[in-house]
């Protein structure tokens, strides 16, 4: 009686981990597809794409170190250190390098092809989990990451101003490395280093980074305190640039962090076809840009994928819970005749091993 109290409690906690996981990746994909719109709007007033993206990322340091030391004190650098190239590796690749990577390719290709490119990220997470570590994928992420990418394809219409250049394409695939890194690092770092700690090093780490290709000292900063029109409206430079940097940058990155340690990198990497849904969306409503009835259709598909894939924990949380009741069960022999756990990638999950993206 004992064990299965000790096994309900734990599927519960697992569940419960599991519905914040999911939580917490749709608001980051949500906060990153709203920075289009008025990144496009700061663009458009006079910046160039490299010193929108410096803005964001030098803006969110600005929010995120003082958050820091006010919250964890100094003792974060103690914990830090053990861990500091995989998040120096984190800022520069995850942060720095895919949006960097991005924007190069978008203004080399069509801006639904460099999309499409980048969000081969998750299917790059799946081949180096079976290629490389040598484990077994869930079927069902690698079904669901496939079916958002066909949905993902009729969003951003990718037949339409179809044209190859090779080196927008090794772009576009850079970032798409550059995205893959982002969830195995965070999966990596997952109990080992605070979340908020991740996320504000991060951001120090691709300001830094960018700032030689970026030249902010020729950023024109009178955009800031001009109106800048954003479709039919106009809004001040600084009340855009504040939303970029806090809604996101700041809260994006600090929910998909939590995401990826409740989840794994191969699911969390699904539900984040959901940005290009949600940047779709917030752009007609922001700029006025007509939705076809095949983007709305592919919109349908992407979350369709994105549901499948986020059932492949249930299966590993379940494991997981009994294994963790096991041993208490076989208080007899000292042993646990409870189910093993399958052979997942990534770290245990939250429910068992507490931890963030």
């Amino acid at each position: 009686m004992a064990a299965d109290v000790r096994v309900d409690a734990g599927t519960g906690g697992a569940a419960r981990a599991k519905t914040w996981g999911l939580v917490l990746a749709v608001i980051s994909s949500v906060c990153f597809g709203a920075s289009g719109p008025f990144g496009k709007a700061l663009i458009s007033a006079g910046l160039t794409p490299l010193q929108a993206v410096w803005l964001r990322l030098a803006g969110a340091a600005l929010v995120l170190v003082p958050l820091v030391l006010a919250l964890r004190g100094t003792a974060w650098l103690r914990a830090l250190r053990p861990h500091l190239r995989p998040v120096i590796a984190y800022g520069i690749t995850g942060v720095a390098g895919c949006q960097a990577f991005y924007f190069v390719a978008a203004s080399r290709l069509p801006v639904g092809i460099a999309i499409l490119l980048e969000f081969t990220g998750p299917l790059l997470v799946l081949a180096w989990i079976r290629l490389v570590r040598r484990a077994p994928v869930h079927r069902t992420a690698l079904l669901g990451i496939t079916v958002a990418m066909a949905g993902l394809a009729m969003v951003v219409q990718v037949w339409t101003g179809l044209r190859l250049d090779t080196l927008g394409l090794l772009a576009g695939l850079g970032a798409a490395a550059c995205q893959a890194t982002y969830f195995l690092l965070i999966e990596r770092l997952t109990g080992g280093v605070d979340p908020l700690v991740t996320t504000a090093a991060g951001t120090v780490v691709a300001a830094v980074a960018l700032a030689a290709i970026a030249a902010p000292w020729a950023l024109p900063w009178d955009v800031l305190g001009a109106r800048v029109p954003v479709g039919d409206h106009a809004a001040p430079g600084w009340l855009l640039a504040a939303w970029i940097i806090v809604v996101s940058t700041v809260l994006a990155y600090l929910a998909g962090v939590a995401a990826v340690q409740r989840l794994s990198a191969e699911v969390a990497g699904a539900i984040c076809y959901t940005e290009a849904v949600a940047a779709t969306l917030i752009a007609w409503a922001a700029l006025g840009e007509r939705l076809t009835p095949v983007q709305l259709a592919g919109g349908a598909v992407v979350l369709a994928g994105a549901f499948i894939a986020q059932r492949a924990v249930s299966a590993r949380d379940l494991a997981a819970a009994s294994v963790t009741a096991g041993p208490a069960a076989g208080t007899g022999a000292g042993t646990s005749t409870g189910p093993s756990v399958p052979d997942t990638p990534g770290p245990p999950h939250a429910a068992v091993h507490a931890v963030d993206r």
